[in-house]
């Protein structure tokens, strides 16, 4: 960042680490039916979780069926543009109201015809004559809470608990640089993996594993050099710099324009082979990749980025808050990612959203529907990742062997970094407070 062509918010630069031990985990926290219970009955129901974003339901009567740990909601956007969240349940024989995402005027069971307003009071019963014992105040579909941040719609089922401004801390602070609100989705691409929820969320807290896992990368990635920050009990962070050489490379013979070369190859991110830099002489590649992304992005969005730092147009600054959902900071496209457990310890349902910069007077396009990859897919068939498919993919490849390696190590035990992976441990140390 010292040498960088503008100076970096103060929020970059400030860490925030803490020593949290050196003690194993136990490697049934991945794999135990009975610990998983756990955190379906103790941990799920109270924290928020990313149910949507605003673009996903942009019209009175659309909602959005979210599905998780057990639970099954229709997150709805009223008439008057708030938005309220229902159990997806009929209160007659049980039945799902819905069974997609959609828009409707009412939510009308397709087992016996109970039908509920879009607010969630009841609107009709058949046979009406035959429930003389219902009340209509006391049919009113039960609620979660609803919270809202940056283009993003929370949900939680219990009452009890912190607003999500204070659950997301320091995140709303960090963020209003980048804008997510004005942001919208473009890619929405999910696949079920055979592997515990927390295995797959790990696999993306840090950066040293592109050493063995993304070898492509490592020309203009500092694999080794990102900083790992934890915030409080539910926010934590990892921050990559790019159009740098990773130190596993031996720099010797390797050319500025080399690194922007090969970034624009496997970044993902940037412009791609269609987009051409060239660095100068005297100039360094990760000065002269970051002048053409403001140029780039200024163009594309239409937004004034002179004062966009080169590390917010460049680097990965990764934010995980808990348990399940990682937006990307900074100028470029951000990714996001979700997982949840499907439907139990052994899969997860992991989800990579791509969000872009609207021009401010451009209409938002339409929703775009998550394209589901089947279980003989890979990564690399959904097309619209791009070179990301492939980085997914090699992710991916080593996660059900994780899963299966847990199931049948002889010690019982995961080791940890102190520093490189004390996300993991952050992780796992909140968790442990839900439980208790």
């Amino acid at each position: 960042m010292d040498t960088d062509t503008r100076p970096v918010p103060d929020f970059l630069r400030q860490e925030s680490y803490q020593y949290m031990g050196s003690a194993p985990l136990q490697a049934d926290r991945y794999t135990s039916p009975t610990f998983f219970r756990q955190e379906l009955e103790k941990m799920w129901p109270r924290v928020w979780q990313f149910a949507a974003r605003e673009e996903d339901m942009p019209e009175p009567g659309d909602f959005v069926l979210y599905e998780n740990a057990g639970r099954s909601y229709l997150v709805t956007r009223q008439q008057d543009g708030s938005i309220r969240a229902f159990h997806n349940v009929c209160l007659h024989r049980g039945r799902k109201l819905r069974l997609e995402s959609g828009s409707a005027a009412e939510f009308k069971c397709p087992f016996h015809g109970f039908a509920w307003s879009t607010d969630g009071s009841l609107k009709n019963i058949p046979c009406r004559w035959d429930f003389p014992h219902l009340q209509d105040e006391e049919l009113a579909l039960p609620e979660a809470q609803v919270g809202r941040w940056a283009g993003y719609i929370f949900i939680r089922e219990s009452a009890e608990g912190p607003s999500l401004e204070d659950y997301l801390a320091p995140l709303p602070d960090f963020f209003k640089r980048w804008r997510h609100e004005e942001c919208t989705t473009v890619i929405w691409v999910g696949k079920v993996v055979n592997a515990n929820w927390k295995v797959v969320a790990e696999a993306f807290m840090e950066a040293w594993h592109t050493v063995e896992t993304h070898p492509q990368i490592l020309p203009f990635t500092g694999d080794a050099n990102t900083q790992y920050s934890t915030y409080g009990d539910h926010v934590n962070a990892a921050l990559t710099p790019f159009a740098v050489m990773s130190p596993h490379i031996d720099p010797a013979g390797k050319a500025q324009q080399w690194i922007v070369d090969e970034f624009l190859k496997y970044n993902g991110r940037a412009g791609g082979t269609e987009m051409s830099v060239d660095v100068p002489d005297g100039m360094t590649a990760r000065r002269a990749m970051a002048a053409a992304n403001r140029e780039k992005y200024q163009a594309d969005s239409g937004y004034d980025h002179s004062h966009v730092t080169d590390a917010e147009l460049l680097d990965a600054f990764v934010y995980n808050v808990f348990p399940n959902f990682a937006p990307w900071g900074g100028f470029m496209p951000n990714i996001v990612y979700r997982w949840r457990p499907w439907p139990d310890q052994d899969k997860t349902l992991m989800e990579v959203r791509i969000l872009v910069r609207l021009p401010a007077d451009a209409p938002k396009p339409p929703p775009v529907e998550m394209n589901f990859l089947g279980p003989d897919q890979p990564w690399t068939d959904a097309k619209e990742l791009g070179v990301l498919g492939d980085v997914f993919q090699q992710d991916m490849e080593n996660l059900p062997f994780v899963q299966d390696g847990l199931k049948c190590s002889k010690n019982g035990q995961v080791q940890l970094g102190n520093y490189q992976e004390i996300r993991v441990r952050h992780l796992h140390a909140t968790l442990d407070k839900y439980l208790a």
